[in-house]
């Protein structure tokens, strides 16, 4: 039926993936179901027809693939955030709240999935258990960011700044965690992070005032692919020496995004503002298109690689059920406690996604293992956190879910439909300017 050697039906398979997913984020704008759904479920289609041909689906290879599609695909998406940011004085506790909220919603999630995971694993160490916690245990920002377009203000920044924290901070401690001997002493492993820490700041702050400081010296018209070459590249070198190279590529689209704040004063001699605004937007629209390709190919990926058969298991769905639940009290009281004025909807916009596949994938080429954790407890998880979202968004813009999902989009705009657009605006203004 297929012939795998065949470029042409690769061509047209990847370019049917493209439009398709591009639809797909027309589908998401209408209706808030996350885009990530539809892919994944891309992916398990294109997985069940291949299995009509055995000779096909024998030679895929997805693993790999899917790891160094999550890698690329994360400094894209942590850069494309970065270059959203703006810094500013009276930000300052925003960030702060974020930052912390993310780190306190980490640590939690860790130590609650942990006990629990003890509880269903009897034979599992504490270690290994809490390891195996800290890929569920991070937000997605690869889904989060592209489903808050419709909120503005403060609300939109938080849920960018959290996530984008939340991504760093979970990979930081992951590899710290799994990179550590799990007999070491507590403070030999908070020394590690400290030291890992410092040095990589240190080296972000060189490389992204570098960077920036060439970038509007660059006289070629093909500029943008080396740039982000260049940061693929330190962003492997610094993975290869066990530093948290994230934190190079989130200081490079900051620094660029916020010259004002990083070229202050005499400084600023060094940096030609019209000159690279141009270049900037230019940047950005590049890192916007490749976020959503990497991120596109990265879910139609991990569909076609998910085994159908571990969802319908009753006892992982019911124990995926109480991972989710955990998840939701941890971020409850995390927001309760230190962004009060972040609960609705932030409290459900909490998916995992990118980062908990990418991790666990890094952990089952470890020498950390639970036999008898099911692929389930990351698939469910996904599903339903991204649903959760999906209806929460609903819910804030003031409409129902099932008029949102079964609503028949007309083709001749009326004045209901123009009464509808405006109760959304003023809905979802309402929200997020309160106190602002």
């Amino acid at each position: 039926m297929f012939d795998a050697n065949n470029p042409y039906l690769l061509i047209i398979a990847i370019s049917l993936v493209i439009i398709l997913s591009f639809f797909f984020n027309i589908i998401a704008q209408r209706t808030n179901i996350p885009s990530v759904l539809l892919l994944i479920g891309l992916g398990i289609g294109i997985k069940a027809l291949l299995d009509m041909n055995t000779d096909v689906s024998d030679e895929l290879e997805l693993h790999g693939l899917l790891n160094v599609l999550g890698n690329v695909g994360l400094v894209m998406i942590v850069l494309e955030a970065a270059l959203d940011l703006k810094m500013e004085r009276q930000k300052t506790g925003l960030i702060l709240r974020s930052l912390v909220t993310a780190l306190l919603g980490i640590g939690g999630s860790m130590f609650g999935l942990a006990t629990f995971f003890l509880y269903i694993f009897p034979s599992t160490d504490l270690y290994t258990a809490i390891v195996y916690a800290i890929p569920l245990s991070i937000m997605s920002s690869a889904i989060i960011i592209p489903s808050v377009g419709q909120l503005t203000g403060r609300k939109r920044e938080y849920v960018v700044y959290e996530s984008t924290f939340s991504d760093i901070l979970g990979i930081m401690i992951f590899y710290f965690m799994i990179g550590s001997d799990g007999g070491a002493g507590q403070g030999s492993i908070l020394w590690e992070v400290v030291l890992n820490i410092g040095m990589t700041i240190v080296i972000s702050v060189v490389v992204a005032y570098g960077l920036v400081y060439l970038f509007q010296h660059l006289v070629m018209q093909v500029k943008l692919f080396l740039v982000i070459g260049v940061l693929l590249l330190l962003f492997a070198i610094g993975k290869f020496f066990h530093l948290s190279s994230l934190l190079i590529i989130l200081a490079f689209g900051l620094v660029l995004n916020n010259t004002e704040v990083f070229f202050p004063g005499r400084f600023s001699r060094f940096f030609d503002v019209e000159k690279v605004k141009p270049i900037l937007h230019d940047f950005h629209n590049l890192t916007l298109e490749s976020a959503f390709l990497i991120r596109t190919f990265f879910f139609v990926i991990f569909g076609m690689s998910i085994t159908l058969a571990s969802l319908a298991n009753w006892e992982v769905a019911v124990n995926s059920f109480a991972i989710v639940a955990i998840l939701y009290l941890v971020r409850f009281v995390s927001l309760r406690l230190f962004a009060k004025d972040f609960l609705f909807p932030e409290l459900f916009i909490a998916p995992r996604g990118l980062i908990t596949v990418l991790l666990f994938f890094v952990l089952m080429e470890s020498d950390l293992k639970i036999e008898a954790f099911d692929v389930g407890l990351l698939l469910y998880p996904i599903l339903i956190t991204s649903i959760i979202m999906m209806i929460a968004l609903i819910s804030y813009k003031g409409d129902k879910v099932k008029d949102v999902l079964f609503h028949k989009v007309p083709l001749i705009k009326t004045e209901d439909n123009e009464e509808f657009d405006k109760r959304i605006q003023e809905n979802t203004e309402r929200h997020d300017f309160d106190g602002f």
